[in-house]
């Protein structure tokens, strides 16, 4: 299966090549030359499927053999060893919870499936391969955890000073060994385009390897479709019209539910669910895409005004945006409304929001009651709660619970480089042997 750039203009690639760059070399995203659809049998066994068997299928499907099945099997149940739950919160309203990885994000998903893939297809290389990756909050961590002490790897987390929360940055900065940590003096837009200027410099790719580990790279795409498989075939019991709410910031967790769409699971509608950085819903209302600066909210993993993967929606449609608004529904919601939605749901049902799956749940909502009849609903819980503890406590006036896993951070040793946002101090740190 080759894979081809969303800018069209580079030459096509195949996986292997396309993963371990990361970007393509006209500054495009890759995808799929061509999506192939899951046969029928498939559909009708998914409710009896675990997501990691389910993971396997789709895997193979649209990775077209380009990884042996007896490699693509064991390495895709290593990388997805944890389970994405679905609970009701109210009636025909469910949240999908992606927190139950290690760094307790849904990026574990793409992350550790990236991580795994990326040394295959790298095995025995005898240079040391550089993973660049800009975060807004969890990104980092989960790159970080999946590639710790991993031998011939060196990665670089790139994060906005002052706009991640405090125990996401104690999990940005705390790893040591191959993991390091770079403090940009501005906001994740800068840090992504640091990344791209990166991986485009001819000159610094001569003489080091040079990946990401961005939702760019496809590696960390594809397995963000497994979930919504899983989770349509738990709901497809009730018998109603299936709707994902997702907290969308690179829109990466979006495009996966698209990529998984365009598969052919029968998805009634997908809700892009944003905070005030409400660039692709104005574009979803007028047709026009116009990137800005972004602002900071309180569901800072979503603060992006300039989305990546806009260009792999436009490609997943053919470009055709009345086709896009036909399956995708856009909301923005006020910092104020997510606070009221993490209140409002944790008194009548008993049920935390983290910020992000706040906004989500507050998309599925707003769609549910502009329906006008009957559906189900899944929202993206897509990071514990406890990872925004200050914005939890104050909201409901409440201490909340922190897992182990997060508690364990908080005591560590930070090691952080700070950066500006001009691009010779970011090459002068990858040009090091």
């Amino acid at each position: 299966m080759p894979y081809i750039s969303t800018n069209k203009k580079a030459p096509a690639a195949t996986l292997q090549s396309a993963v371990i760059k990361g970007l393509a070399p006209d500054g495009g995203l890759y995808m799929p030359a061509h999506i192939p659809k899951l046969p029928e049998t498939f559909y009708a066994r998914l409710p009896e499927l675990s997501l990691s068997e389910i993971a396997v299928e789709v895997a193979r499907n649209v990775l077209a053999n380009e990884v042996p099945h007896n490699i693509l099997k064991p390495l895709v149940e290593e990388a997805i060893n944890f389970e994405t739950p679905l609970k009701e919160v109210e009636k025909d309203c469910f949240s999908l919870e992606l927190f139950h990885g290690p760094t307790m994000a849904f990026k574990d998903v793409g992350a550790r499936f990236m991580s795994r893939l990326l040394a295959y297809f790298t095995a025995g290389q005898r240079q040391p391969i550089k993973v660049i990756v800009a975060t807004s909050g969890d990104t980092g961590s989960a790159v970080a955890a999946g590639f710790h002490q991993v031998p011939g790897i060196e990665v670089y987390i790139l994060y906005p000073k002052g706009k991640v929360s405090p125990l996401q940055q104690k999990q940005l900065t705390t790893w040591g060994d191959n993991i390091r940590a770079l403090e940009v003096d501005g906001t994740f837009d800068d840090c992504q385009y640091l990344v791209k200027q990166a991986l485009a410099d001819t000159a610094l790719n001569e003489n080091h390897l040079l990946t990401s580990a961005n939702s760019i790279n496809i590696a960390r795409l594809i397995p963000q479709s497994f979930y919504y498989f899983y989770a349509f075939g738990q709901l497809q019991r009730l018998g109603k019209p299936i709707v994902f709410s997702v907290p969308s910031g690179n829109f990466g967790n979006l495009t996966g539910g698209l990529l998984a769409a365009a598969m052919g699971l029968p998805v009634h509608q997908f809700i892009a669910a944003t905070n005030a950085n409400s660039v692709v819903p104005e574009f979803l209302e007028t047709g026009n895409y116009q990137p800005r600066a972004s602002v900071q909210t309180i569901s800072n993993a979503m603060d992006v005004g300039n989305p990546s993967n806009y260009a792999r929606m436009l490609y997943l449609f053919n470009e055709d945006v009345s086709r896009i608004k036909k399956l995708v529904s856009g909301y923005a919601f006020t910092d104020e409304e997510t606070k009221k939605a993490i209140h409002d749901v944790y008194q009548n049902h008993d049920y935390l929001l983290d910020p992000h799956g706040a906004v989500a749940y507050c998309g599925a909502k707003k769609y549910t009651l502009q329906a006008g009849h009957e559906l189900v609903s899944a929202f993206l819980e897509t990071a514990h709660p406890g990872k925004f503890k200050e914005v939890m406590e104050s909201t409901l006036q409440q201490k909340i619970h922190l897992p182990e896993r997060l508690e364990a951070f908080i005591n560590k040793a930070e090691s952080i480089t700070s950066l500006s946002t001009e691009y010779e101090a970011l090459r002068a740190i990858l040009s090091k042997v």
